[in-house]
């Protein structure tokens, strides 16, 4: 039996609060309000939320939604605010969402870390790990690992001989991290495969067919502070160089990073995106979902790859890419017009040739249909 929908389950969810409504005010950067002693208890989606719970819009799509929400206050952009229902307190900001984010982590932070190891974990005596970290069930820590103050590792995970751990990173369960220096706040989700050899090999042409060498991958991962890696994402180490994923970067779910990729800062990739060896995204690069890169490419600060692109050259910086292969966006959208137009001319003059047919020609030469 599937149960009432409720944000924040609390079978799953630590909750914190009531909060009153000047903190909340304050967490979302909106102007103060009146009632500042007025307590919440949640938040909630704008269609369920209570008078007691918060609420938020960042989208004009759901203006309507709005006007019949029941919530007690709702995070809105000052060009939504006319339409606030009576009764239910603006708050108001230029940047909506990231203040939901603050009010929704402020009702539901995360659990506390559990400093200690579990007795049913493995930890080499060579490794050095700080006494507030948490080391989960059945995890194992190699030979001269450090894992530093406040880290987290899961259940069933295993850090790989030499590896770093800064601050306050966060290994979820069934994790493999290897050949590995990883930052401080760095949060990795479950099933993630970090530092496994890249796919490098050379072909020897022999009588019997051609026979595949690896070749010795001899480089590192090196992650930034404030990374997030989505689970069941793989990032291979670097062959004779470092494979690097820049400070503050985002990787969704699924994502392949194959050996000597550098991501810049802040990068973006999105679910079942892969990125071939070598190549190098500079800063504050978006990657859509499924898109792919052929090996050595280089893309420029902030360029925007569109999802199932197929890139296969240089992105200059700040441009927009869409299509297989890949082009600017103006340009993929006249070759999509100009084959629509195309199209449309081609179906009209059949449409005529059936309504309007030649006359059969009294000469040698036999009539030809228009398709």
């Amino acid at each position: 039996m599937t149960a009432a929908f409720s944000a924040g389950d609390a079978r799953f969810f630590r909750r914190a609060g009531p909060h009153r409504l000047a903190d909340i005010a304050r967490a979302v950067g909106a102007e103060p309000v009146a009632d500042g002693a007025r307590l919440f208890a949640g938040v909630g989606p704008l269609q369920a939320a209570t008078a007691e719970q918060v609420s938020f819009l960042d989208n004009r799509k759901y203006i309507s939604a709005l006007a019949a929400s029941s919530a007690g206050a709702v995070i809105v952009h000052p060009e939504m605010v006319a339409h606030v229902p009576a009764g239910c307190v603006a708050l108001v900001t230029p940047e909506p969402y990231a203040g939901w984010a603050r009010v929704a982590a402020m009702f539901h932070p995360e659990r506390p870390d559990r400093p200690g190891v579990h007795p049913a974990a493995v930890v080499d005596p060579s490794a050095r790990v700080d006494p507030s970290a948490e080391i989960g069930p059945l995890a194992v820590i190699g030979a001269d690992v450090e894992i530093g103050a406040g880290c987290r590792v899961g259940a069933n995970s295993t850090i790989g001989d030499g590896v770093i751990l800064g601050d306050g990173t966060k290994v979820g369960a069934n994790c493999t991290v290897s050949h590995a220096v990883i930052g401080c706040r760095v949060t990795i989700a479950p099933g993630v495969r970090i530092g496994q050899e890249g796919f490098g090999f050379a072909t020897i042409m022999q009588s019997a067919g051609p026979r595949h060498l690896t070749i010795p991958q001899l480089g590192r991962v090196l992650i930034e502070d404030d990374v997030d890696i989505g689970a069941n994402t793989t990032i291979d180490r670097g062959s004779t160089q470092d494979t690097v994923i820049g400070a503050g970067s985002r990787l969704d779910n699924l994502v392949q990073i194959a050996h000597n990729v550098r991501l810049g800062r802040a990068c973006v990739i999105v679910a079942q995106a892969g990125i071939s060896g070598s190549c190098v995204l500079e800063d504050f690069v978006v990657v859509a979902g499924q898109a792919g890169f052929s090996g050595h490419l280089r893309i420029g600060r902030g360029a925007r790859i569109g999802g199932k692109s197929g890139v296969m050259g240089d992105v200059p910086a700040g441009e927009e890419w869409v299509g297989s292969p890949a082009r600017p966006v103006k340009a993929f959208f006249r070759e999509v017009a100009t084959l629509r137009k195309l199209v449309e001319e081609y179906a009209a003059r059949r449409m005529s040739a059936r309504v309007n047919p030649a006359p059969i020609a009294s000469g040698p030469q036999a009539r030809t249909d228009v398709d």
